[in-house]
Formats: C-alpha cells, structure tokens, sequence
C-alpha cells in the first residue's frame, strides 16, 4: 500500500510541475506564450468587432439625423422646430466627424449613406404635407434619439476601444439633452 502512495505522489508532483509556464524548456515555454498571445488577439479581434459593429450604428443614425435635420431646416413651420433641426444638424455632423475620424484610425468601413431602413424614413419625412411634417419630424426625432440612447448606452457596457468608449460617454449627454428637447417640442406641436 505505501508502495502505491509513493507513486501516487511523485505522478502528482510530476504533473504538477509540468506546467509549461514554469518550464525550462524553451519549446513548451514558446508555446506557452503563442498560447497567451492567441487569447490576447482573440480579444483584440472581439473588442475590434464589438467596436466597428457600434461605429457601423453611429454612422447611420447619425447621417439619418443630419439628413432629416436637412429637411426639416427648409420645411418645418415652427421655429422651435426650425432650431432644432439646426442643432441636429450641427452636433450631428461634429460627431459623425468624430466617429469617422475613429474608425479611420482603427480601419474600420463605415457606410456611405444612411441605411435603407433610414433612408426610407426620411425620403417619407421629404413627402410630408406641410401640416402634418412639423409634429411627424418630432415624433421621428424622439424615437430616433430613444434607439440612439439605448445604443450608446448598451455600447457604454460593452468592451470597446477605450477612444471609442470615451466618445460613448461624452456624446451619450448630449444625445439625452436632445431627446429632452425633442419632446419637450412635440408636445407643444400636438
């Protein structure tokens, strides 16, 4: 029986110091390392991924915003309208340059042009009587800034580029000071 406890125990401690990271062996040491570096690229890879999927989404919903603004600056009939159009249109094309110039950075493709999903809508909001068009563009703002908070929030949890994870948290302000406003105007419109 002791026999088979000695054995026991040096198969153990043969085992247990078998770990390539405390080897001396040059091989298995190479190979421990590759294996480190593997996982760090498949992190890298996953947080590239997570990053250019959340960039791919701010670029649409932020050309769609700078593009309905567009409309809205010839067509809305309420100057309060007509102002925040103006401020959609400037704050969105700044953080589109920003999303642009971050996605260049880490070469990362980015649309040309809003979505077809987008552009249906705006084409929609273009063909809007004038009546109907002030409080339809409002409607559209307040639904478009609810699905773009809860993108930047949901991006905010998320491993992203840390450029990137900064630009979520100073944008996702004044992405909530605009819903604010973008309600507080519809509900003078209806």
């Amino acid at each position: 029986m002791k026999k088979y406890i000695v054995a026991g125990t040096i198969v153990c401690l043969i085992a247990c110091n078998s770990n390539p990271r405390n080897t001396s062996d040059p091989v298995e040491k190479a190979d421990s390392i590759n294996d480190a570096q593997q996982e760090m690229v498949s992190d890298v890879s996953r947080i590239k991924e997570t990053t250019s999927d959340f960039l791919v989404k701010a670029a649409d919903g932020g050309m769609a915003e700078v593009a309905a603004g567009k409309i809205a600056e010839d067509k809305a009939v309420s100057k309060d309208v007509k102002d925040f159009a103006r401020e959609m249109v400037k704050d969105h094309e700044a953080a589109n340059q920003k999303v642009k110039s971050l996605a260049s950075r880490l070469n990362i493709t980015l649309p040309a042009t809003p979505g077809e999903d987008h552009q249906k809508k705006i084409a929609d909001l273009g063909g809007k009587k004038v009546k109907d068009f002030d409080k339809d563009f409002m409607d559209m703002m307040v639904s478009d800034h609810k699905k773009t908070i809860d993108l930047f929030r949901d991006a905010g949890d998320k491993d992203l580029d840390a450029d990137v994870k900064a630009f979520v948290i100073a944008t996702l302000p004044t992405l909530e000071l605009h819903l604010a406003k973008a309600e507080a105007i519809q509900k003078i419109i209806k």
